[in-house]
């Protein structure tokens, strides 16, 4: 009943404004209702050159029925809504003289609409103009070790990321056509490679080692530490403080950085820099070109990826530092580790991991951020050995399991484990968290310990394992057999007859964790 007392009010105050501009155009007539909401109103205005009732104060359901009775009861008066400011849209009630004038009219909102979203759109979007003239100018993009950064861009502007690399850069190469990365110059010449033999090959090492008197303001006598290429920088008093190598991961800095880098070393490798040349010429320069487009895809194994053809080949100039430093990485000898308690390092992670299994059972252990870790074991077989133990440790959860190195990794309660083959399962999901233990959780993952058998995902925790397997605890005493083994040198005679039971085990570990106490 309301809405239909509403309508006829409605209907009633628009004919009376529609019979005095047949007679009068520049009529003025005001709507208030006073019974309901004083702010209700409409009032005469113009919309182009066209009358028009400018319609302020109304809910959108009493505006509905507006453009219901405009329908239903005037043939020449059109109900539309145009974008009057950023985010204000106004509610006009428009006379037109004929059909072909309402035709035009709703062209003319219809455009003028479409302007007003495009503009909101231009205005939002904000930083990818930026992406975009740089791919319009097809300038040289430089950067240190910059794959990441690549993937990174494309995924913001461009579009989602491929499954795999050599799919990938087909289209960021359309987008970025010429990419040079810092890190590949430094390893393209046996000179700058023995000038960074003391010095690993890091932004910021690099900035020093080249640019000393920025980065560490003084000058050096050094001649691979001698500027070929004079870098002048203007900063006023309160950023002057903020220029040296401390300043390193601000990202206007490590761009400063960048730039530096690559001066001098296109200098160190005689490449010339010619005034006012274009990126695309300067990327085709003939000592320059061999190095564009390739960037490191594995800080591992220091694979690099042609980023024109797709093609990913072993490094022939790769820094032996770097070679050194990282074994081969091997997936299934790998267990992922999180939610372990927060005091714990790296180092400390592997010691505790190799009391358990022996001085050589770990061959690294990578931190993938701070609450998770991937821990590479020398043998695929420890894998599995490391799972059973932690579960059984977990589920029994007496005072004797305390005593267990591998413990202090445990404590807390929140500590998870499995392969390798559920990290690549719980990224793949849409769901995106800054830290791995977040990640988890947010996909469901419930259980603490994935046994390599078990591959049900968000599982309460890995109990059946059929009949056909060993039970957890005769796997926890096979495991803790191998431990004491290693252990105890007195056992070698009988090392590969003798079993114990998980309780003489942890017996043993107990007398020898007093024996070692009152020791000390």
């Amino acid at each position: 009943m309301a809405d239909v007392l509403f309508s006829e009010r409605i209907k009633s105050r628009m004919k009376e404004w529609h019979e005095k501009l047949l007679h009068d155009r520049n009529c003025e007539l005001q709507f208030n209702e006073s019974t309901n909401d004083s702010k209700q109103q409409l009032q005469t205005t113009f919309y182009r050159t066209r009358p028009a009732l400018a319609l302020s104060g109304f809910t959108p359901h009493q505006l509905r029925l507006i453009r219901q009775v405009t329908r239903n009861h005037f043939e020449d008066i059109v109900y539309v809504c145009v974008n009057v400011q950023k985010s204000c849209v106004q509610p006009l009630l428009v006379y037109t003289d004929c059909n072909t004038d309402k035709d035009l009219l709703l062209k003319e909102v219809e455009d003028e609409n479409r302007r007003g979203e495009e503009l909101k759109i231009h205005s939002a979007v904000g930083f990818r103009h930026v992406i975009d003239l740089l791919s319009s100018e097809q300038k040289l993009i430089v950067g240190h070790n910059c794959f990441l950064d690549v993937a990174h861009i494309y995924r913001k502007f461009f579009g989602q990321l491929p499954f795999a690399a050599e799919e990938f850069v087909s289209s960021a190469n359309k987008h970025l056509p010429y990419i040079i990365d810092t890190k590949v110059l430094l390893n393209s010449s046996d000179i700058l490679k023995y000038w960074m033999r003391k010095s690993k090959t890091s932004l910021s090492s690099a900035f020093a080692r080249l640019c000393p008197e920025i980065a560490l303001g003084y000058v050096s006598t050094d001649l691979a530490s001698k500027a070929c290429v004079k870098v002048e920088v203007q900063v006023d008093d309160v950023r002057a403080s903020s220029w040296n190598a401390g300043a390193k991961h601000e990202a206007g800095y490590d761009a400063f950085m960048t730039g530096c880098v690559f001066a001098q070393t296109c200098s160190h490798l005689g490449i010339k820099f010619h005034p006012r040349s274009s990126s695309e010429i300067l990327a085709r320069d003939e000592m320059l070109e061999k190095y564009v487009n390739r960037l490191f895809l594995s800080w591992n194994n220091l694979d690099i990826i042609n980023l024109s053809t797709g093609r990913v080949t072993g490094n022939s100039v790769g820094s032996t530092y770097c070679k050194n430093q990282y074994s081969k990485i091997l997936f299934e000898n790998i267990v992922l580790i999180w939610g372990f308690p927060h005091k714990l390092r790296a180092r400390e992670i592997k010691e505790c991991i190799s009391k358990v299994f022996g001085l050589t059972s770990v061959t690294s252990v990578y931190a993938l951020d701070k609450t998770t870790v991937f821990v590479q074991f020398k043998e695929a077989q420890l894998v599995s050995d490391f799972l059973v133990l932690k579960e059984t440790l977990e589920r029994n959860d007496d005072p004797i399991s305390v005593l267990n190195p591998l413990w202090s990794l445990l404590e807390g309660g929140n500590t998870c484990a499995a392969d390798y083959e559920t990290y690549k399962e719980i990224c793949s999901s849409p769901v995106s968290k800054a830290y791995f233990s977040d990640q988890a959780r947010a996909v469901g993952i419930k259980w603490k310990t994935r046994l390599l058998n078990s591959k049900v995902p968000g599982q309460e925790g890995i109990r059946k394992q059929g009949a056909s397997n060993l039970s957890l605890e005769n796997a926890a005493d096979s495991v803790l057999d191998k431990t004491n083994m290693k252990s105890n040198k007195s056992a070698s005679d009988d090392m590969n007859r003798r079993r114990f039971s998980c309780g003489e085990i942890l017996d043993s570990l107990c007398a020898h964790e007093v024996e070692r106490v009152r020791t000390y």
